[in-house]
């Protein structure tokens, strides 16, 4: 029972800082959204988002900072393996399947939407 509060009280957290962003901080949509994403990057680049995954699960790893800590884990762990090279293999390693399954599922939104504009 504990993780699902944990989940519901980290997601909830970090959805939370995104909207005060927005609101307090006037971010547009696109700004909040890097914002959040080089967060998570750079609480990865101090393995602190490692552990907060432990403590808190799908709470840490459905929101888009998970997307920056995927960038920087992936970097981290090639970087460590194949060195200067390794970096941008891993960055793609770890993404590619979050990239192209956003790629595919727009196409097909799009195939079977009429898009505005």
């Amino acid at each position: 029972m504990f993780d699902y509060v944990a989940a519901f009280v980290v997601g909830g957290v970090i959805c939370f800082i995104g909207q005060m962003l927005m609101d307090v901080g006037k971010l547009s949509p696109t700004h909040t959204l890097s914002t959040l994403v080089v967060g998570g990057a750079l609480l990865d680049g101090f393995h602190l988002y490692d552990r907060l995954i432990d403590f808190a699960g799908a709470g840490a790893t459905v929101p888009i900072t998970s997307f920056g800590h995927s960038l920087v884990h992936g970097a981290m762990s090639e970087g460590d393996r194949y060195g200067f090279f390794g970096i941008g293999m891993g960055v793609f390693e770890v993404t590619s399947v979050g990239i192209s399954s956003t790629i595919l599922f727009s196409f097909l939104v799009a195939i079977f939407f009429k898009p505005k504009g």
